[in-house]
């Protein structure tokens, strides 16, 4: 699932080492025999195996590990027997990423010349992003956590506004380019404070998204070294007031732009038996992605134990330092799990949960759709999306470029993490839990139709619509990909069993996904699919349809 916030990955209790820094793997584990006709444990651990195996290194969008997943998927699809709806005949869609880099370069202020990530370490605001040099420059005041007492907006058209920063280094870069985006550049006074680790993950070269059209203008966003702010201003940014003006920046800012790797939707069709409805698709989404690896390798059980007691959701929950009633906690936690096995240094996000069960769900039910004995009338739509940790930038741009025709499809289905949602995994989880968002939202019908399906499961489906209500926190319905499908009128239900300790961590590994639970959702998207395909009717559309160009609202 896309993450609202930093991917920033700073663990507490990391046990580093540096000699264990990942070697990527020969090639992909292959299956070790057929998979069945039918929906088993068996079957969607075979595939988990492959899908979140250490060789693929993570399946990070942008990279050729990604590509190695999509290369799996659609040799699994076309085994199945599925008929390629990607690009030219084939099972891909190729969405427009891209690898953006700085190229080498200085700035200068009065005669003195500071060096590209040494001085100054500037973010990739895209390819929109304004050049500075030239550009008057103006103190904009220090960072507290928001924006309040900061310059005002009207006043940094145009400008270079330099922001101080009194404790850390953090200052919110989504804030401060929403605030001045009129700006021509903001600088972060604060390069000084990060630590080195941290500056050379802030450097590395960037995957972004290239849509169509002319590029959004946005302001350039960099951290800048004290020595680099007293030049600017001639004298401590401490003694300044909101306002002071210094002297221009000279020197350009300069992005290189190459086609990723990594940059496939999988696409591909079960064809309808009846002429009349197989012209209409049911689609079913899930994401191929997940966020890499790191070069600076934890100990997987200490990471573990300490998620448990500090970050039960995971990346979801905030970085903190333990109390002193939860050291003891972590401590038993951790002592449990060395009776058990050695310390293991681990350094890939496996993302067997996120979205490894969504993806090797799907495969599971496209193969029972096409074993089964009545095939269905609609037709059905399998999309394996891209780039959806990055921002949902693969089901962006299939609902975009659909290779169908967008108003023929009358569902869309999207599964992401479908694998635990256990009692131990969050309040309220249990053998039949699952968190339902957005089946009312285009189309009553839809929704009765989920509920109904539910009721027939055994063990019952238990749908949870808590975080499908408007303006839930945990902005559910804005995070995966089915909003990008919701965005043009296409009724959607999102179907995940929720979060736990290790989501978007190193530990959301294989060994720890809940196959029978797996096998029972997999068995209820499946009934829905059938449910969906079968009737006379598409659902109705009954409810508002959103603007399409606007941003998501929970």
């Amino acid at each position: 699932m896309s993450i609202m916030h930093s991917n920033t990955r700073l663990l507490f209790l990391a046990v580093t080492c540096v000699a264990c820094a990942p070697v990527p793997p020969a090639g992909i584990i292959t299956p070790v025999g057929p998979t069945t006709a039918g929906i088993t444990p068996a079957d969607l651990r075979l595939r988990m195996e492959i899908v979140a195996d250490d060789s693929m290194m993570g399946r990070e969008a942008g990279t050729i590990y990604n590509d190695k997943a999509t290369d799996y998927i659609a040799a699994e699809a076309a085994r199945i027997g599925l008929r390629p709806a990607g690009d030219n005949g084939s099972f891909f869609q190729t969405v427009p990423l891209v690898r953006r880099a700085f190229a080498p370069g200085t700035l200068s202020v009065g005669g003195q010349t500071f060096t590209l990530w040494q001085d100054f370490l500037p973010r990739d605001q895209g390819p929109g992003m304004r050049q500075i040099s030239g550009a008057p420059t103006v103190f904009g005041g220090s960072w507290a956590g928001d924006a309040t007492g900061l310059l005002p907006a009207a006043d940094a058209a145009g400008k270079v506004v330099v922001i101080r920063v009194p404790q850390g280094w953090q200052a919110n870069r989504i804030t401060l380019t929403g605030l001045y985006r009129n700006a021509a550049g903001v600088i972060i006074e604060s390069l000084d404070s990060i630590p080195r680790p941290l500056q050379t993950a802030l450097a590395e070269v960037a995957v972004g998204f290239a849509p169509e059209g002319e590029p959004t203008p946005l302001p350039a966003f960099m951290y800048g070294t004290t020595a680099l702010a007293q030049r600017i201003f001639g004298r401590p940014t401490s003694e300044l007031t909101v306002g002071a003006t210094g002297q221009a920046l000279t020197g350009q800012l300069v992005l290189e732009q190459t086609a990723a790797a990594g940059r496939r939707n999988v696409v591909a069709i079960i064809e309808g038996t009846d002429p009349a409805l197989r012209g209409q698709y049911v689609a079913f989404g899930s994401h191929n992605d997940h966020v890499g690896f790191t070069r600076a390798p934890v100990d997987h059980d200490s990471l573990r134990a300490f998620n448990r007691v500090v970050r039960p959701e995971g990346a979801d929950d905030p970085m903190r330092q333990p109390t002193a009633a939860e050291w003891p906690r972590i401590r038993a936690i951790l002592d449990s799990l060395r009776a058990v096995r050695p310390a293991r240094p681990d350094s890939i996000y496996n993302g067997a949960d996120d979205d490894g069960s969504g993806t090797v769900a799907m495969l599971e039910a496209a193969e029972a759709f096409v074993s089964a004995a009545t095939p269905p009338r609609r037709s059905l739509l399998f999309i394996w999306h891209a780039a959806e940790e990055f921002g949902l930038w693969g089901a962006r741009y299939y609902s975009d470029n659909p290779t169908v025709p967008r108003d023929s499809i009358v569902a869309m289905i999207n599964v992401d993490m479908i694998g635990r949602g256990r009692a131990t995994d969050l309040e309220g989880g249990g053998p039949g839990y699952v968190q339902a968002i957005g089946s009312r939202r285009l189309s009553s019908e839809l929704g009765k139709i989920v509920d109904e399906v539910a009721d027939t499961m055994s063990p019952r489906i238990e749908l949870d619509y808590q975080y499908d209500a408007a303006g839930h926190p945990q902005q559910f319905y804005c995070r995966s990909d089915h909003y990008m499908y919701a965005r043009y009128g296409i009724p959607v239900a999102f179907f995940s069993t929720g979060g736990h300790p290790d989501y978007h961590q190193l530990t959301d590994e294989p060994q720890y996904i809940d196959y029978d639970k797996l096998a029972l959702v997999t068995r209820f998207l499946h009934r829905i699919g059938e449910r969906l395909a079968s009737q006379p009717a598409r659902p109705v559309v009954d409810r508002p349809r959103p603007d399409p160009t606007a941003p998501c609202v929970q």
